[in-house]
């Protein structure tokens, strides 16, 4: 579980560091922040697992509620934002990737 924590700890943390750039970077600086956290405190054993598997819950269904109406797709190739649609499956993915982590430390937590 120690890799798992650490790897995924600091891609929130990049994660993270990379919004400040977003319009809105307030909200996604505080969900990546709080997956960060959640990894570290994984990574120390202090919290028990029913905290991640609540944060697993809580960002897979941010990530289905920010699902784009229309999906045109995330091109990882360009970093500037063609439609609306684009960058709701960007936010969906990260929140979705935070949803997997901490499904995953919940897992690992309770074995």
């Amino acid at each position: 579980m120690k890799y798992v924590a650490i790897f995924f700890g600091i891609l929130f943390v990049l994660f993270a560091y990379f919004q400040f750039n977003d319009p809105d970077a307030e909200l996604w600086i505080i969900a990546y922040s709080v997956a960060a956290l959640a990894c570290f405190m994984a990574l120390r054993e202090l919290w028990p697992w029913w905290v991640f598997a609540i944060l697993a819950v809580g960002y897979l269904v941010g990530a289905i509620a920010q699902w784009p109406a229309e999906f045109e797709g995330i091109f990882f190739g360009e970093m500037g934002m063609r439609s609306s649609n684009i960058e709701l499956a960007r936010e969906s993915l990260g929140l979705s990737i935070c949803a997997i982590a901490n499904g995953l430390l919940a897992w690992l937590s309770r074995r």
